[in-house]
């Protein structure tokens, strides 16, 4: 009786702990990044053909970067998106916005006639509690990924 107590307990403090451990593998923001970025910005891109997505770019400028770290991803409006270095000192985010035209979607009551029917994505939820006009950009340093903020993200007009 004794021993089935001690099992018990012990894997009733095995199952706390383990819940507990996932607290640690949240996402740190830092407060200081090894490199210095200018202003950041995002720019629409209009597509002028029927039906074409419209799509949004953040663009990142390095102006100063010691360490070359390679920035990896960023995280804005609500959606992720992996950085592109464009030149030297320029990283770009690239982000679809919504469509200009609703697909059509089959709907019936023969399951055949369905068939067609693409599977909606549905967008990755981010992390991180963001405001419109702030981003978290992912960078890694050595072997470990770091987080940062950056607010005040300006909007410049549309690119056609």
């Amino acid at each position: 009786m004794k021993t089935i107590k001690n099992i018990s307990n012990t894997l009733l403090m095995l199952l706390v702990m383990i819940s507990f451990s996932k607290c640690s593998t949240t996402k740190k923001l830092q407060n200081a990044v090894p490199f210095i970025i200018g202003e950041v910005y995002y720019q629409h891109l209009i597509e002028d053909v029927k039906g074409g997505d419209s799509r949004f770019n953040l663009f990142i400028p390095v102006t100063s970067n010691p360490n070359s770290i390679i920035l990896d991803s960023v995280y804005f409006k609500g959606q992720q998106a992996k950085l592109e270095a464009s030149k030297k000192p320029l990283f770009i985010g690239r982000f679809k916005a919504a469509t200009n035209q609703k697909k059509d979607i089959i709907m019936s009551s023969d399951p055949y006639a369905e068939y067609g029917n693409e599977v909606p994505e549905l967008p990755k939820k981010a992390p991180f509690k963001l405001e419109d006009n702030e981003c978290v950009i992912s960078y890694k340093q050595g072997n470990t990924l770091k987080y940062f903020k950056i607010s005040n993200i300006l909007l410049k007009k549309p690119k056609h």
